[in-house]
């Protein structure tokens, strides 16, 4: 599914973005955060099938899965 996802320096200064679109994969999720459906998606940018939803939505998964997160020992006034 992920191969739905492309990452081109040209386009949208190298986001990753939807294939054959200029929709960043950010701006989905974005809607979707909004309360967007998949229905108005669909509907507003017809250049879309759900498998790109998809896509878009595992692309953010694994990338915060990803993320690494490293607490900060800071001892303050010792």
């Amino acid at each position: 599914m992920l191969e739905r996802i492309v990452i081109d320096p040209e386009i949208l200064t190298g986001k990753p973005i939807v294939r054959g679109t200029r929709l960043a994969v950010e701006f989905i999720v974005d809607l979707l955060a909004q309360g967007w459906t998949e229905a108005d998606i669909l509907q507003n940018y017809p250049g879309l099938v759900h498998e790109d939803i998809v896509a878009c939505l595992e692309y953010a998964s694994a990338m915060l899965h990803s993320e690494k997160v490293y607490p900060l020992n800071l001892r303050i006034g010792t």
